[in-house]
């Protein structure tokens, strides 16, 4: 990376109202930025290190961002294992949470006999969420391009293929991602369009899914001195320290946000699932760092919120699924994260 992650390099302006978003491709990513200042590197392509050792590469499994990088200057995300030894006792568990991410943990294309099937027993079809012995890939099979610079939101859009371990094509993916800038933060918008390619698909009930986020460890609701809050779109709120039986874990929500202080400066992210959604989201959300949406869990994966609901999300050939949700990196608490999902919505 070009950038030193604990360093605040990206100072607002007088100007930041004036700034454009622009979008640009720099080799295997596709760079976010607002005036000069990088909000985010969208990896596309390429090799990641192993987990034990990241002098050994492999293809990457799927597209993640890293860093996100809130207008006060503070990198919102972990970047373990992404970057390594940057952070004095920092986390190492979960090495297939990378930053930010959108999969999801069982796609089951319905007729295809799996020749190399995932180590997970639980997993019935191919898990693009975890990166245990065979996991599938999500590839990407037209590269972003530049976006047009535009006063104050900027968007392209390319095509993805989510792949067996045997290569075969299961889902197509038309991905489009935008930039916007808001008063006190950054958006970014991720619209995907999944259509089955030769088989039927069915999403498969597990908790590992989908629209996902792993945040910095200094914002972990288990720590003791300090950490973060997690706090709901229904009004729920943890504060560190806590344990994993979230009282908001397994709900529905339009929005969920994480935020803590790093330095003095206060950020956060969250995640926004949009209402036109069809399938609408319930969380994944742990106090260790972890926050997703999930619209395909049902009452196998016992989140609360979907208690009764078996219906499992199926897509037949011709069909065709899209999903809405945003990332938006923020200055503060959450306090203007219910304004900044009106805007989104509206």
């Amino acid at each position: 990376m070009r950038f030193a992650f604990l360093a605040c390099l990206f100072l607002p302006t007088a100007s930041f109202a004036q700034e454009a978003a622009t979008l640009r491709v720099e080799g295997e990513e596709l760079n976010f930025r607002i005036g000069n200042r990088i909000v985010a590197l969208y990896k596309f392509a390429g090799t990641v290190g192993f987990e034990k050792d990241a002098t050994k590469t492999k293809p990457l499994a799927k597209p993640y961002f890293f860093p996100l990088i809130a207008p006060n200057g503070v990198s919102v995300t972990r970047p373990w294992p992404l970057l390594r030894g940057k952070v004095a006792g920092e986390t190492t568990d979960h090495f297939h949470q990378k930053s930010a991410w959108f999969c999801h943990g069982d796609v089951i294309p319905e007729g295809l006999e799996l020749k190399t099937k995932s180590a997970d027993k639980h997993v019935k079809g191919v898990d693009f969420w975890s990166e245990a012995a065979g996991h599938g890939r999500i590839v990407t099979v037209t590269s972003p391009t530049d976006g047009t610079t535009a006063p104050g939101t900027v968007g392209v859009t390319f095509r993805l293929s989510w792949d067996t371990a045997d290569e075969v094509a299961i889902l197509d993916e038309e991905r489009t991602l935008k930039l916007t800038k808001t008063a006190v933060g950054y958006r970014i918008d991720l619209e995907s369009k999944l259509t089955p390619t030769k088989y039927d698909i069915t999403f498969g009930d597990t908790k590992e899914g989908s629209m996902g986020i792993r945040i910095r460890d200094e914002f972990r609701a288990t720590v003791k001195n300090g950490g973060g809050t997690i706090t709901s779109a229904d009004g729920t709120k943890v504060t560190s320290p806590a344990k994993d039986n979230l009282p908001l874990w397994g709900k529905l929500a339009d929005w969920h946000d994480y935020s803590g202080t790093v330095d003095g400066k206060t950020a956060g992210i969250a995640i926004f699932d949009h209402p036109k959604n069809l399938h609408r989201a319930a969380w994944h959300t742990r106090a260790y760092g972890l926050m997703a949406a999930n619209p395909f869990a049902r009452s196998g994966s016992n989140f609360p919120g979907l208690k009764g609901n078996d219906a499992l999300v199926k897509l037949k050939l011709g069909e065709s699924l899209t999903l809405r949700y945003a990332m938006y990196i923020h200055d503060g608490d959450a306090g203007n994260v219910a304004a900044a999902y009106a805007e989104y919505v509206k």
